[in-house]
């Protein structure tokens, strides 16, 4: 992805507010060789391309003056309760560097999986991301997990994502294959009135 961004010239808590205020927001862009550089972009823009999943795990086409740098965006800060982004940093891509990033997942072939089509089962994801490191040529942007085969008994783990050549995956934490989704067997109702049993007949008393 593609985007402009402009040299900012003040910095400072005033400056930012007041360029906040014309419908910009401030950045920083950091890191290789050169030293950090102060960007302005337009608010609106920004906005848009923050809600798209590859704006936040690609590497980006910065285009300033005229020209272009590679960069990656690592961090956000929005507005408390306002729909307002405060302050975005960026950071430089090497070429020949390994980057380190987190990567989205996308699950595929859930509703057709016997877990849910014959089991009744309910699935959730809970790992919607995962941390990698590549070359920056190498970056996906994201990663796919099949489902299709899901059974009730086969939870996936994170060790079998299937990445591309050259990508390493990285989990933190004593348990290296955390399971990517929670499996939810059907609630059996139990009738209650059925498997009582039948109450004895009343005794008839003496004449």
């Amino acid at each position: 992805m593609q985007f402009v961004a402009f040299e900012r010239a003040k910095q400072g808590t005033g400056a930012s507010r007041r360029l906040r205020i014309t419908g910009r927001a401030p950045g920083i862009v950091y890191g290789g060789s050169a030293e950090p550089q102060l960007i302005e972009l337009d608010h609106n823009a920004l906005w848009h391309a923050l809600k798209k999943e590859a704006f936040h795990s690609s590497i980006l086409d910065m285009e300033v003056n005229g020209q272009t740098a590679k960069v990656l965006l690592r961090d956000v800060q929005y507005h408390p309760f306002k729909q307002q982004v405060l302050h975005v940093d960026f950071q430089r891509v090497d070429e020949r560097t390994r980057v380190h990033l987190k990567v989205p997942l996308h699950f595929e072939g859930v509703e057709e999986s016997p877990a849910v089509k014959l089991e009744g089962c309910t699935v959730t994801p809970v790992v919607h991301e995962l941390d990698v490191v590549c070359m920056p040529s190498q970056l996906p942007e994201f990663l796919k997990v099949d489902l299709s085969q899901l059974t009730a008994k086969t939870a996936p783990g994170v060790q079998s994502v299937k990445t591309p050549h050259g990508v390493k995956v990285v989990v933190r934490g004593s348990n290296k294959n955390p399971p990517l989704v929670s499996i939810k067997l059907p609630e059996v109702v139990v009738d209650t009135a059925a498997a009582a049993p039948a109450a004895a007949p009343a005794k008839k008393g003496k004449k």
